[in-house]
């Protein structure tokens, strides 16, 4: 629970009653490599903290996974849309590694946020983050290079790429397994 205690003072001022009151909703999660977290068509009711190890959201489009997002220890991951609005979600969340999760329900995170304002705050910021996130990847996808994607990354995120297969990180940069090997190669 450190590491969820350490991401919430990171990002907001809290008293620690305040702080205990919030993580003692998370239910700590194991999940094994290759297991789901959450599987397309079915309605997301869980946000989980990423303690350690990488999780992954994708689809499969035309018989072909592709990777959105890859999350590392200190994440937070979810279907946004689908535990917001209780909708069928699109996503498959994955282990990529043994993860060590902490786990919040829909239920509990929105009685949090009627009754402890830090854990509100905390929120609005996850959720200004994610849009973040969003708008950083739609831009990249537009605007750069692989190359220039591939460095950025690299930068980042440098471990990464000793742990999660290489298909997932190409596929999360838009390109393919091929390309991101040969710019591994230049670098």
């Amino acid at each position: 629970m450190e590491k969820l205690k350490n991401c919430i003072l990171n990002q907001i001022s809290i008293d620690n009653l305040s702080l205990d009151a919030i993580v003692s909703v998370f239910e700590p999660m194991e999940i094994s490599k290759g297991n789901f977290f959450l599987e397309s068509g079915k309605t997301c009711r869980q946000m989980a903290f990423i303690a350690s190890g990488y999780m992954r959201i994708y689809d499969i489009v035309d018989g072909k996974e592709i990777t959105l997002w890859i999350g590392s220890s200190g994440k937070f991951i979810t279907s946004l849309s689908s535990f917001v609005f209780e909708t069928e979600n699109h996503w498959n969340i994955q282990a990529v590694t043994d993860c060590t999760i902490y786990v919040i329900n829909r239920e509990d995170h929105y009685k949090l946020n009627k009754t402890e304002p830090k854990w509100l705050e905390f929120d609005n910021l996850l959720l200004a983050n994610s849009f973040a996130l969003l708008e950083k990847s739609m831009f990249s996808q537009l605007h750069t290079t692989a190359k220039q994607r591939f460095q950025s990354l690299l930068e980042e995120e440098p471990e990464l790429f000793n742990t999660v297969p290489l298909q997932y990180i190409a596929s999360m940069l838009g390109i393919t397994p091929e390309s991101l090997s040969r710019l591994r190669k230049l670098n």
